[in-house]
């Protein structure tokens, strides 16, 4: 069974966010590596592409998260805290962000796009040349590296695929260079 079909029997063939039952399709719930059932929900057309562009948000659209907040499926409870942060400036968001009581872990996931962050309270990660990095990006090492902690030395020009952000510190990212996971100083490395 593929992950359409186990995410349309887990929400009984439904939008998981507003009910919706037309133009459904899976969408995996940023930044998670496992994707999979346990990292993605059941959206329809209008979910989706309001999550995915914020400029096209309709806040009432969003009043079904008083219902699909309570979901038992953390990737629904991740976007619903996403979603509510981000319009809790309407007043009747910041209530139900109130009520709302999610695990830590979810609570981080939901916390990891920095929604509902102050634009200058947000921490921007950027390379040597001032490019935004973000999630999953891919960077090359602009010099040679010593790992702290080994005798392993990341040569110039490598690749690094797939880096994670430090949420806490706009210099440092994570990434796997020879099969080990490292932190690397973003001033050290351009996107590609």
């Amino acid at each position: 069974m593929d992950i359409l079909e186990q995410l349309t029997n887990r929400s009984g063939g439904k939008c998981e966010l507003c009910g919706a039952t037309d133009g459904l399709s899976v969408y995996e719930v940023p930044p998670v590596s496992t994707g999979g059932v346990d990292g993605s929900l059941l959206g329809c057309a209008t979910c989706i592409g309001q999550i995915e562009d914020p400029e096209t948000t309709d806040a009432n659209h969003w009043r079904c998260l008083n219902d699909s907040m309570w979901s038992e499926y953390a990737p629904v409870q991740a976007v619903a805290w996403r979603m509510l942060s981000r319009l809790k400036a309407e007043g009747w968001p910041q209530d139900l962000l109130d009520m709302l009581y999610l695990s830590d872990e979810t609570l981080q996931w939901g916390q990891a796009t920095g929604e509902g962050v102050a634009e200058s309270e947000k921490i921007i990660h950027r390379d040597v040349n001032g490019v935004i990095l973000e999630n999953g990006d891919n960077v090359v090492l602009i010099k040679d590296l010593k790992v702290k902690g080994s005798s392993m030395v990341a040569k110039q020009g490598t690749a690094v695929r797939r880096i994670s952000l430090d949420r806490e510190n706009a210099e440092y990212i994570e990434g796997k260079v020879d099969g080990q996971q490292i932190v690397i100083i973003t001033k050290y490395v351009k996107k590609t």
